[in-house]
């Protein structure tokens, strides 16, 4: 008899509870919104949101992934889902792990036959919402909104840019606004994203690339209601390794090339200077020392650059989990 290795049940078991909880009832659309310290936000969020949606007339559901807030943000999330606890679902986390883990949770427990993403600062309004639905009842099983006027701070916007241009580049994934959460998917594409178990996963780029049929729509773009944007210089770079190693080998490719175009400048440079040195000509050693310090800048670029595809590999061997929740409120049937 065959025997099934222990990650093999492990993933089956795992797989075998989303399909049940995803089995249950017969909701139409499910709204997933990751929060990090978002306190000021959430009344008008939720009035916003369910107002939205109750207008709908379709069955639908709210989760809420509270990503390890240390304000109010428990307690208010606890508070919403005491009154509505018809729509509202709440997962919270032990720790903060990040945006795209948050969503990923939310994914794992959705219920309904379309999957909608929302920030909770309401730079996306959520009375976009009905125009993605549309597109979906139109034949396109993903809807991506991009943000037509940004009113971001200048860095961000163009900052969001240069990314989006490195990203379409590099791993050929055709999107207009990968920053922008506002976004709805048809089921099956969920689940697809959802058997994936990367550690660093890019959500937009691994959606748009199961997706056959995507379009991508303008969206309204709000001033913040409160606070300021979560993400600082650092997790921007992060992003951009985790969308550069994640989906391409395109970046390693073009080291290789870069190494073999400096090490025949090299050897031309070597045999120059040896020739310069036979017919006795002397010179300082200024250009000496500048062409060591752009093959170290190359070689210690190359290392960064192969860490990054090591320490993915790293992980997923590990198995580490992406999170680890620590309470689920939702009504019991």
């Amino acid at each position: 008899m065959p025997r099934v290795s222990k990650n093999k049940k492990e993933e089956s078991v795992k797989m075998e509870s989303i399909k049940k909880v995803s089995d249950k009832g017969d909701v139409a659309i499910s709204v997933v919104i990751p929060l990090f310290n978002e306190e000021e936000s959430i009344d008008l969020l939720s009035e916003r949101l369910l107002k939205t949606m109750d207008a709908l007339k379709k069955k639908y559901e709210v989760i809420f992934v509270d990503d390890g807030s240390g304000d109010k943000t428990p307690q208010m999330l606890r508070n919403l889902f005491e009154k509505r606890s018809d729509v509202v679902r709440v997962i919270t986390f032990n720790g903060n792990y990040g945006q795209y883990v948050a969503i990923l949770a939310g994914f794992e427990h959705v219920c309904g036959d379309i999957v909608v993403t929302l920030d909770a600062d309401l730079q996306n309004p959520p009375e976009e919402i009905p125009n993605l639905l549309k597109k979906i009842d139109e034949g396109y099983d993903l809807v991506g909104g991009y943000r037509a006027k940004r009113q971001d701070s200048f860095f961000r916007t163009y900052a969001s840019k240069i990314v989006n241009s490195i990203r379409a580049g590099v791993t050929g994934i055709e999107m207009k606004d990968h920053g922008c959460m506002l976004r709805a998917y048809k089921k099956f594409i969920i689940d697809e994203v959802v058997k994936t178990r990367e550690t660093s996963t890019f959500i937009t780029a691994l959606a748009q690339k199961f997706a056959g049929n995507p379009i991508d729509i303008p969206v309204a773009h709000d001033e913040r209601v409160a606070g300021g944007s979560k993400y600082n210089l650092y997790k921007l770079i992060r992003i951009t390794f985790d969308l550069l190693t994640g989906f391409s080998l395109v970046p390693l490719q073009v080291f290789t090339i870069v190494g073999m175009i400096i090490s025949s400048a090299s050897g031309i440079y070597f045999f120059v200077e040896l020739f310069k040195k036979v017919i006795g000509h002397h010179h300082g050693y200024g250009l000496h020392f500048a062409f060591l310090f752009l093959l170290l800048s190359v070689l210690i670029l190359g290392v960064g650059l192969l860490g990054e595809y090591l320490g993915r590999a790293y992980f997923a061997v590990c198995e580490h989990p992406r999170f680890v929740i620590r309470e689920i409120l939702e009504k019991k049937d």
